[in-house]
């Protein structure tokens, strides 16, 4: 059930942030704004500190939105695995981990 790069195969159906999709597609458009005025930043030589403040901001969006789909995840994909039982579990779990550890890293 892997891919030859050791990722799982694509789960196809529902995912946990199907309800919100289109909410989530208009936050990531906001954040690519967000991206788009740091270069902007830059090409008009505008000062460090100000562009440092535009990237904590970009960053913390991200993170933000890493964490909402991390919870849909959990509520979704997780908690279905659960409820089947057998090593489905397991493997959601050691999955949601690693993506846990993954956002701990950055």
């Amino acid at each position: 059930m892997t891919t030859t790069d050791a990722r799982p195969e694509t789960v196809h159906g529902p995912h946990g942030y199907a309800k919100e999709k289109d909410a989530h597609l208009k936050r990531l458009r906001r954040i690519e704004g967000q991206i788009r005025g740091l270069q902007r930043m830059v090409e008009e030589d505008v000062y460090c500190i100000d562009i440092l403040t535009q990237v904590s901001a970009s960053t913390k969006a991200l993170q933000s939105f890493a964490l909402r789909l991390l919870e849909e995840h959990l509520r979704h994909c997780v908690a279905q695995a659960a409820t089947e039982g057998g090593e489905e579990i397991d493997a959601k779990v050691e999955e949601a981990t690693a993506a846990i550890a993954r956002l701990l890293r950055t």
